[in-house]
C-alpha cells in the first residue's frame, strides 16, 4: 500500500503539471497575436499558485479518490472554474494575454479534462485492481445491481466481472463498464471469467421470482449470495454491499398474501393478550407481530427464564423503536400450574390467549413419553380451563400437522389437546376455543435448515433420514400472521388449516443448499465432490410425509390461505374418562397403559411397535426401536 502522504504528493504534482499544460495549450490555441514564453510561464505559474490553495480549501487532497463518485465531478468542476476565473483576471490585470476571457474559458475546459479526468482515470484503475479479490457475477443489472457494483468496486473483497439479467433489452449493454449477458450464458461466463460466486441483486423481486432464479443458479458450482433488500438499506439496517448468504425463505418460500386487516386486528387491537410459550420459535414471532397491532398489553408466559428474558428484551426494543403504546409483562410459569394460569388471567384481565407452549420435537417427546403427555395434553387442558373460568374471549391452540393420523407420541398428544378444546366448546363456555394446524416452519429450533447449514459449514456429511421423505414448509412470520387472523374467524371448536403450498423433498433441499454454497455433492457418480449426503434412516415415530386434514371435509374461509376442517371429536364424558385414566397412568408411571390410552383416545394414532421412552428402556433392559427401522402404520379404527 502506498503511504497517504506519498499519494497526496503525487496528486499535487499531477495537478501542477495539468494546470501548467492547460495554460500553455489555451494560449497556443486561442491567442490572436504572438505571446512570449515569459508571459506563458507567468500565466502557468499563476494558475498553479491559485490552484493549490483552492484544491486544499475544497478538500481535493484529503478525499480518497476511489471512494469519490459524482461528488468528484461537482467538486472538480467548481475547483477548475475558480482557478480559471482567477487566472483569467490575472491575465487581464497584467496584460499577459490579448484575450483574457477566452483564455480563461479555454483554461477551464482543458483543466477540467486533465484534473477531473485524471482523477476519474485513477479511480477506475484503483477500483478495478484485482488484488486477489474474488471474481463474481452480479445477477440483476437494474438499480440494485448498479448500486452493488459501484460499492464492490471500491471494496477489497469482491471483483465484479459481468452482469447477468433476464431482460433482453439489457443484453449487450454496459453498466459501470461491465457487459450484461443473458442467463443462458451463465455456464460459459463462469468458465471464461473464472467467477467463483454469483451475487443476487434483485432486491425488489417477488419471492417466487427469487426462488426461480435460485433454482436455476443451483445447477452451477458457484457460491450464491445476495444483497440486502432495499427496505433494509433505506431504513439503515444494512448497507448495499453487505453481502449475505441466501435466505432459505427465498429458496422454499412463497409470496405472502396481504393480511385481511379486520381479521388481523380482530382479536388483538385494544385487548389484553397472552401468549404461552412466548420464548419459542412461533411464540416469540406471535409476540413480535401482536405488539405491533396495538394491544392494550401483552402478557408473555414462558417456563424458560433465558427464553423469557430474550423475548422480553426484543419486544421492549421494538416498542421503543416504533414508539408503540403497549405494556409488555414477562411472566415465568408452567401451563401445568392451573393456579398460576388462573391468577394471571384474573389479575391482568386476559381477553385473548394464543397457546403456543408445547413440546414439539418428535424424537425427544417419543423418548420422554410422560413429559409430552403432561405438557401437551394436560398443560393445554389446564390453560383452557383457566381461560374458561376467567371469561377469556378467545383461546387459540397452535397445533401441528403431526396431529393428523399420528405415528408419534408428540402427534398423538397434540391431537388429544385438540379434542380437549373441541369437547370444552360443547359445554357452552363463553370462551371461543379454536385450533390452527400447520406444518414445519423454516428456521425454527430443531428444523432441518439450520442443521443442514451447520453440517455443510463443517464439511459434511449432510444427514437425511430417507430418500423419499417430504415436508411442507412455511416461514415463521407467515405462520404467525395466519394464526392471528384465524383467531378472529372462530365460531367455537373450529380447526383451521393453513395452506402450506407445495411439498419439498428433503433430499432436494439438501442438494440445493450444498450447491448454492458453491460446493458439490459427493456420491458414486461424483466421487470428487465436496459434501456427502448420508441417509441415516427414519427416526423413532417419524413419517415419510405429513397431512393437515383428517378425512376430506374442509371448506374455505374469509382468508385464501386458511381453511376450516369439519372433523369428528369426542363427547365430554368420554374424553374425561380417557383423561382420568391417562392421569392415573402418569401417576403410576405405567408406560404401556399410557400409550394404550393414547391409542384408544386418538383413534387415528398408529404407534410404533416398541416403546422408545428412555427411562422405560433402561428399566426394562430394552434396546428400543433401531433408528433405521421404518414405522409401522397400524390401520385406523372406524369411527363410532
Amino acid at each position: 500500500m502506498m503511504p497517504r502522504l506519498l499519494k497526496q504528493a503525487l496528486m499535487l504534482a499531477t495537478d501542477i503539471a495539468s494546470y501548467a499544460m492547460s495554460a500553455f495549450v489555451a494560449l497556443w490555441l486561442l491567442a490572436e497575436m504572438p505571446f512570449t514564453l515569459y508571459d506563458a510561464t507567468l500565466l502557468a505559474a499563476a494558475a498553479v499558485a491559485i490552484a493549490v490553495p483552492v484544491h486544499c480549501l475544497l478538500g481535493l487532497y484529503t478525499s480518497i479518490v476511489r471512494f469519490m463518485g459524482m461528488a468528484l465531478l461537482a467538486v472538480g468542476t467548481r475547483a477548475t472554474l475558480m482557478v480559471s476565473v482567477g487566472t483569467g483576471l490575472t491575465a487581464w490585470m497584467f496584460s499577459l494575454s490579448p484575450t483574457p476571457v477566452r483564455f480563461g474559458v479555454a483554461l477551464w475546459a482543458f483543466s477540467l479534462i486533465l484534473v477531473v479526468g485524471g482523477r476519474f482515470t485513477a479511480r477506475m484503475f484503483l477500483k478495478r485492481r484485482n488484488r486477489n479479490r474474488e471474481a463474481i457475477l452480479i445477477y440483476g443489472a437494474g438499480e440494485g445491481g448498479a448500486q452493488l457494483a459501484e460499492a464492490l468496486f471500491s471494496g477489497d473483497d469482491y471483483f465484479p466481472v459481468a452482469f447477468v439479467d433476464d431482460k433482453s433489452s439489457l443484453h449487450g449493454k454496459r453498466v459501470h463498464g461491465l457487459k450484461v449477458y443473458p442467463s443462458s450464458q451463465l455456464e460459459k461466463l463462469v468458465a471464461r471469467t473464472g467467477a467463483t460466486g454469483v451475487l443476487l441483486a434483485i432486491p425488489s423481486a417477488s419471492r417466487l421470482r427469487r426462488r426461480q432464479v435460485l433454482e436455476r443458479l443451483s445447477e452451477f458450482p458457484v457460491h450464491v449470495q445476495t444483497m440486502p433488500e432495499f427496505r433494509d438499506v433505506i431504513s439503515g439496517k444494512a448497507r448495499v454491499d453487505e453481502i449475505r448468504e441466501v435466505d432459505i425463505n427465498d429458496l422454499l418460500g412463497r409470496d405472502q398474501v396481504p393480511p385481511v386487516m379486520n381479521l388481523l386486528c380482530g382479536s388483538v387491537e385494544g385487548k389484553v393478550v397472552m401468549v404461552t410459550g412466548a420464548g419459542g420459535s412461533i411464540g416469540s414471532e406471535l409476540c413480535r407481530q401482536i405488539v405491533q397491532l396495538k394491544p392494550k398489553s401483552l402478557i408473555c408466559f414462558e417456563i424458560s427464564e433465558p427464553a423469557l428474558y430474550s423475548v422480553h428484551r426484543d419486544l421492549q426494543k421494538l416498542v421503543q423503536q416504533r414508539n408503540l403504546e403497549c405494556e409488555i409483562v414477562p411472566l415465568l410459569g408452567s401451563v401445568l400450574n392451573k393456579k398460576r394460569m388462573t391468577e394471571a388471567m384474573q389479575v391482568f384481565g386476559i381477553q385473548t390467549v394464543y397457546h403456543a407452549a408445547a413440546y414439539k420435537h418428535v424424537p425427544i417427546v417419543e423418548q420422554n413419553l410422560f413429559q409430552g403427555v403432561m405438557n401437551n395434553v394436560f398443560g393445554t387442558k389446564r390453560a383452557a380451563e383457566a381461560a374458561a373460568a376467567e371469561g377469556v374471549e378467545t383461546f387459540v391452540l397452535v397445533s401441528t400437522d403431526k396431529a393428523v393420523k399420528p405415528t408419534s407420541v408428540m402427534g398423538a398428544t397434540k391431537r388429544l389437546a385438540e379434542l380437549v378444546l373441541q369437547a370444552m366448546q360443547t359445554e357452552r363456555s363463553e370462551t371461543r376455543f379454536c385450533m390452527v394446524r400447520f406444518g414445519n416452519v423454516l428456521e425454527s429450533s430443531g428444523s432441518v435448515v439450520p442443521l443442514f447449514r451447520e453440517q455443510i459449514h463443517a464439511g459434511g456429511p449432510v444427514t437425511v433420514t430417507h430418500r423419499d421423505i417430504i415436508r411442507y414448509f412455511m416461514t415463521i412470520p407467515e405462520a404467525a400472521q395466519l394464526v392471528i387472523q384465524a383467531a378472529s374467524m372462530g365460531d367455537g371448536g373450529d380447526v383451521f388449516l393453513l395452506d402450506m403450498g407445495d411439498p419439498v423433498r428433503i433430499e432436494d433441499l439438501a442438494r440445493r443448499m450444498i450447491n448454492l454454497m458453491g460446493l458439490t455433492v459427493r456420491d458414486q457418480d461424483h466421487p470428487d465432490g465436496d459434501i456427502e449426503i448420508e441417509y441415516v434412516g427414519l427416526r423413532p415415530a417419524e413419517k415419510l410425509y405429513e397431512e393437515l386434514l383428517i378425512g376430506g371435509n374442509a371448506s374455505g374461509t374469509a382468508h385464501p390461505r386458511i381453511m376450516r376442517a369439519c372433523e369428528e371429536f369426542l363427547q365430554v364424558d368420554v374424553l374425561d374418562g380417557f383423561l382420568n385414566e391417562l392421569e392415573v397412568a402418569a401417576d403410576d408411571l405405567d408406560y404401556d397403559r399410557a400409550r394404550r390410552i393414547l391409542n384408544e383416545a386418538v383413534r387415528e394414532y398408529s404407534p410404533s411397535e416398541t416403546l422408545n421412552d428412555l427411562i422405560w428402556m433402561q428399566k426394562t433392559g430394552t434396546t428400543g426401536q433401531p433408528e433405521n427401522q421404518t414405522i409401522i402404520d397400524f390401520p385406523a379404527r372406524e369411527s363410532s
